[in-house]
């Protein structure tokens, strides 16, 4: 007898339970009922309860040995003597009602240990006949995901795979398996997960290093859970330490494993949002050290800052005689520049004023050379300028006056709950401003405070010190020198 529905028939016929016209008449009754062959035995009146369970306890012995029809689990646990009748059939009501397998039914009642359930599932898997061979799926289909979030699961194990691939499939999310870390590594950029699981302890390659790997490239923000059945405290904050994004027990219900997937991707999507949201403002560098400190105050805090004023000077004439569709191209190209040079060199663009900008070095975030910064980035967009009026020669030729002041100001969220920006108010910036008006064409202004911190970086050229608005004293004035370029060019070099 070769039909695999039919060696668990042929094994009961080997221990003298019954014979072959028994076993034939059971497998004429199974198209009716759709009972396996034990079953159908044992409504005949074949088999009693007990012949039935021996029997599949000496073929739970022999392992792959024997083949049956996909024994149920219960009937496994009673042959490995893990449970009785009693703690089985309590577990089935209790399945009835809560719609979860009986294995997690009996592990959260206590009959079973997490390892007992996995050994059962693994004969189960092993004495079931063989599925017929999946349909293999092509790297086009596995990149274009067509319902809910994608999500990737590394274990070795075959089993356990399957397990969480089944559970999180049933909750909407589409489920790819690697038992090779090395593989699954390499099929990120590919993929393209949205949430990786790794289980923890693995050969070659475990899953903190997986979690290391995957945190210290361009994968960073990718969340990860630890999956395993190691519940030594080491373990477990070795994974959290390598950046993991929550940790999971093998134990844990597939309910629950659902729910915190759920939760840390509720958390990468607003972490995501911030990043956006920031990174229209700053550079990308500094969203990143926002996003990892944590510790930014948006509310209002006194910084010491330099803040940058730039206005295009001959704009508003060139403006006057052109279309309103040629002026604005020109205007975002110029404005575009501009505001590139501020974000490479990590900077906060605060705000567009018309045919200029104002930005910040020192909010959100500080840095020892934000004052450096910040007349490199002044410097990069006279560059850009001439660069731009280079790729026209016979069309409008811009120029650009700035200017950079350092000192305190009040940082942070101005506005209502309808409209809100990022910002810095305070005589700082008033002065700046007032530098930038006083700046000629090609010129760049800076007040004391910027020329002190720059003073042992290269020379500035002292010039008279200015009457400004709102100022009852002349404010000391310097201008950047070409010697102070060639200064910071070399500081960038080494």
């Amino acid at each position: 007898m070769t039909d695999p529905i039919r060696r668990f028939g042929d094994f009961l016929i080997q221990q003298g339970l019954v014979t072959e016209g028994q076993v034939q008449e059971a497998l004429a009754l199974q198209p009716l009922t759709g009972s396996r062959v034990g079953e159908a035995l044992l409504s005949l009146g074949y088999l009693t309860r007990g012949q039935l369970q021996r029997a599949l306890s000496i073929a739970v012995q022999k392992g792959d040995a024997v083949v049956l029809d996909r024994p149920p689990l219960g009937e496994i646990l009673i042959g490995l003597r893990y449970v009785g009748d009693a703690q089985v059939e309590t577990g089935l009501a209790s399945q009835q009602k809560t719609g979860k397998r009986l294995g997690e039914v009996l592990v959260e009642q206590g009959a079973i240990n997490h390892k007992q359930l996995y050994e059962a599932l693994g004969l189960q898997q092993r004495m079931s006949p063989a599925p017929p061979e999946p349909a293999r799926t092509t790297t086009a289909e596995l990149m274009a995901p067509v319902n809910g979030l994608r999500l990737m699961v590394i274990d070795d194990s075959e089993l356990a795979c399957a397990l969480v691939q089944e559970g999180l499939t049933s909750q909407g999310y589409e489920v790819i398996c690697f038992n090779d870390p090395f593989l699954a590594l390499e099929q990120i950029d590919v993929l393209k997960p949205h949430l990786v699981l790794t289980d923890l302890d693995m050969p070659g390659l475990d899953g903190s290093e997986v979690c290391r790997r995957l945190k210290s490239g361009p994968t960073s923000s990718l969340p990860v859970i630890i999956l395993t059945a190691n519940d030594a405290d080491t373990q477990r904050v070795k994974g959290l330490r390598e950046g993991a994004d929550d940790y999971v027990n093998k134990g844990a219900s597939m309910q629950e494993l659902a729910a915190r997937v759920d939760s840390v991707l509720r958390r990468t999507r607003e972490t995501e949002r911030m990043r956006r949201l920031f990174a229209r403002y700053t550079s990308d560098a500094v969203v990143e050290e926002i996003l990892r400190n944590g510790d930014v105050v948006l509310t209002g805090e006194k910084r010491v800052v330099t803040v940058l004023f730039a206005d295009i000077r001959n704009f508003t004439s060139f403006a006057e005689s052109r279309p309103p569709e040629e002026v604005m191209r020109l205007l975002n190209e110029v404005l575009g520049r501009l505001a590139d040079a501020v974000l490479e060199w990590g900077g906060t663009l605060d705000k567009f004023l018309g045919d200029g900008l104002m930005a910040v070095w020192g909010a959100p975030v500080r840095h020892d050379d934000d004052v450096a910064a910040a007349v490199s980035a002044a410097l990069r967009m006279h560059a850009e300028l001439q660069a731009l009026n280079a790729l026209q020669p016979d069309g409008p030729q811009f120029e650009l006056g700035i200017g950079l002041n350092t000192g305190p100001v009040l940082a942070g969220s101005l506005g209502n709950t309808r409209r809100t920006e990022y910002t810095c108010i305070g005589d700082t910036v008033n002065v700046a401003s007032r530098l930038c008006a006083l700046a000629s064409p090609g010129e760049i202004l800076v007040g004391e405070g910027t020329a002190t911190a720059l003073a042992s970086v290269g020379p500035l050229e002292p010039l008279a010190p200015v009457r400004v608005k709102g100022k009852t004293q002349p404010v000391p004035l310097f201008r950047v020198t070409p010697q102070l370029d060639e200064a910071l060019a070399a500081q960038r070099r080494f």
